[in-house]
């Protein structure tokens, strides 16, 4: 047992994408020395959040260690009990195990005993990528092709139907629409005709106007309102953003200092808030300042362009289809983030991947990027790839 466990270790260093983990833990480890910062006003509970982030860490890394040494295309002959386990554990949400958050949106489970709360749809998005990056390289074997309506409709309907489930069950659109863009990305390095992405905004158009007519997203509406006329709501659905904005305005070139923040490190409620989650960018900003923004920036577009250098030297579609979902789980939360704190994007409570709290978010990137590096570990050499 010793033995086997020194061997695949070794095969881990050997082989394994020591580049990406190394990019994930620095951002993790920023991100971490940020939550200290934004955590600190809180007393006590800061050292709780803190040791949750750091075991969440720990256990990520250690994720990723085992889904590098993890074939995914073996794991997907199984893929009848995977699409199961997506449906279940996302309507675990409407057991007593469900709680709703601030929003009102029901996108947490709480365990008796467990300290921590768990999100399914971070969960599920790895294997919501799987099974698509499998279902669009069934469609290529099948067609040849993603043009024709019979190529395009059983992918298509996998989005729509978890999208749907995910907003029936949760209320949670803010993840709904990450399905949808890594849905987007990886149709379209599938090489899906054109016409069918016109097709799915118009529909999408149609559904966001009936839940409007339905009074199911006012609260929404209203928040994209904010993004066109600062003035709207300034002390309502405007006020995050206006605090964010304002502390990342205020902290120039190089901030006013680690622990330093006028915002970051005041107590009162009038501050920045939910500084250790939606708004850690705002607490960078501040307290370390344009310089401090651009690292986090850098790391978060190296791992991107990693994922898709993975993606490139795949050895099968649907290894490279995998990475493209991933990259653009990442892109997307990336850049709703950054814009939700410049006050150019909507609060739909998306945090920053790797930097902001949240222990089922960081083991669930790590996760993720533990496919990513099993995929390179796996790829074929120069010498045999086909040019």
């Amino acid at each position: 047992m010793f033995n086997r466990s020194k061997n695949l270790l070794e095969d881990f260093f050997q082989q394994a994408d020591l580049v990406l983990l190394g990019l994930c833990a620095a951002a993790s480890l920023y991100g971490l020395l940020l939550i200290t910062s934004a955590t600190r006003y809180m007393g006590s509970k800061a050292l709780r959040l803190l040791t949750v982030q750091c075991v969440a860490l720990v256990l990520g890394i250690a994720i990723y260690i085992l889904l590098s040494l993890v074939d995914v295309e073996v794991l997907l002959r199984k893929w009848k009990w995977i699409l199961l386990f997506n449906i279940g554990f996302i309507c675990l949400l409407r057991t007593p195990f469900g709680v709703s958050d601030n929003t009102g949106n029901r996108a947490w489970l709480k365990f008796p005993g467990v300290p921590v709360s768990i999100q399914p749809a971070e969960i599920v998005k790895i294997t919501f990528i799987l099974l698509l990056a499998k279902q669009l390289e069934w469609a290529w074997q099948e067609h040849h092709e993603l043009k024709s309506l019979r190529a395009v409709l059983p992918p298509a309907f996998h989005l729509i139907f978890m999208v749907g489930l995910i907003y029936a069950v949760s209320n949670d659109m803010g993840s709904a629409l990450v399905y949808a863009f890594i849905f987007a990305c990886m149709a379209m390095v599938a090489g899906m005709a054109w016409r069918w992405f016109v097709v799915g905004i118009g529909l999408g158009g149609l559904g966001m106007f009936g839940l409007y007519k339905l009074g199911r997203i006012d609260y929404m509406i209203r928040r994209f309102r904010a993004i066109f006329d600062h003035t709207f709501e300034p002390l309502g659905v405007g006020w995050q953003q206006t605090r964010g904005l304002l502390a990342l305005g205020s902290g120039g070139w190089f901030g006013q200092g680690l622990f330093h923040g006028t915002q970051t490190q005041s107590p009162t409620s009038t501050s920045l808030p939910a500084r250790h989650t939606d708004f850690i960018f705002a607490v960078a900003g501040e307290e370390l300042g344009l310089v401090g923004c651009i690292v986090i920036i850098l790391l978060l577009a190296a791992i991107i362009v990693r994922c898709l250098q993975v993606a490139r030297h795949a050895r099968s579609q649907f290894s490279s289809y995998v990475c493209v979902g991933i990259a653009g789980m990442l892109i997307f939360q990336t850049i709703e983030n950054l814009g939700m704190c410049l006050f150019v994007m909507p609060v739909i409570g998306l945090t920053l991947p790797f930097f902001s709290y949240g222990g089922s978010s960081l083991v669930t990137l790590f996760a993720a990027m533990g496919v990513v590096s099993g995929i390179k570990k796996r790829a074929l050499p120069d010498r045999v790839r086909p040019r």
